[in-house]
């Protein structure tokens, strides 16, 4: 028997500073049910059904044929994003090995892409637990994802950054879409869909507040010095939180490219819901 829409969407979220401002207030909704996890969680809890609609890594939909992604509402970047690059020991055209950070499977995608058309190597990918130094302990570069590679001093560790959604950007003209929520055909309405979008606005407008709360507690639960400016700058410049028609173009883009570098065998269209 289904259960009624809107009763208790179970919502998953990624556990990073990033999505704060799309969930702003969903804690307190009724109609909701929130939990966090690393994106590449997200989109595993999707698929055993533990949750009806995750905010997951954009290769994770091509991995199922009926998922529906709710328009206009996405974490992307446009140029700069800063919290998903490469950290290098050695120039970007000498790099043989890549630990990857194992949290997402759409960054990594996406380096992938990368190496093949923008940098022109062929690495060797080692996927690897998000620790940078354990990480370059074993390979040229790590590719690292999120608040650790948002708040890391990579001058202090003699690291040359390279951020991959400047690298995307430069090579496409394109935004790049990181994560958007998406669930089975009837795993919400429209009112659900609205209340996602005023969460959005409501989170957008609240940002430095966000920012402030949200490094005070990393730094709290890591011990990793997190700078609340960095927060703030990150939120108002770095992420950007649409799904529009340019987005979507670089959703095929990415698909494609992900196909050719054989990521993913075929490349099925993005579905929207209906709202």
């Amino acid at each position: 028997m289904n259960r009624p829409i809107l009763n208790r969407v179970r919502l998953g979220a990624v556990d990073y500073l990033n999505v704060r401002p799309l969930v702003h207030g969903l804690d307190h909704e009724p109609a909701f049910e929130l939990r966090f996890d690393p994106p590449s969680m997200c989109a595993s809890l999707l698929r055993s059904g533990e949750i009806d609609l995750g905010m997951i890594p954009t290769i994770a939909y091509q991995l199922h044929e009926d998922y529906r992604v709710v328009f206009g509402i996405a974490i992307a970047s446009e140029g700069l994003v800063d919290s998903v690059a490469l950290f290098t020991k050695v120039p970007r055209e000498r790099i043989r090995t890549i630990a990857a950070d194992t949290s997402s499977n759409t960054s990594i995608a996406l380096t992938r892409v990368l190496c093949a058309y923008r940098f022109g190597i062929a690495p060797t990918f080692i996927p690897t637990a998000p620790d940078l130094a354990a990480m370059l302990s074993r390979a040229d570069a790590a590719m690292l994802i999120g608040d650790p590679a948002l708040f890391v001093d990579h001058r202090a560790m003699g690291l040359e950054k390279i951020d991959l959604g400047a690298e995307w950007t430069d090579m496409t003209g394109l935004p790049f879409v990181w994560a958007f929520w998406a669930g089975r055909k009837d795993a919400i309405d429209g009112e659900g869909i609205a209340r996602l979008h005023q969460a959005k606005v409501e989170g957008a407008a609240a940002s430095d507040a966000l920012a402030d709360a949200y490094a005070a507690s990393y730094q709290a639960r890591t011990g990793i010095a997190a700078d609340p400016a960095v927060a703030r700058r990150y939120l108002r410049e770095n992420i950007k939180y649409d799904l529009g028609w340019r987005e979507h173009e670089a959703l095929v883009q990415f698909y494609e490219g992900a196909r050719r570098v054989g990521v993913i065998d075929t490349v099925q269209p993005v579905r929207f819901y209906a709202a």
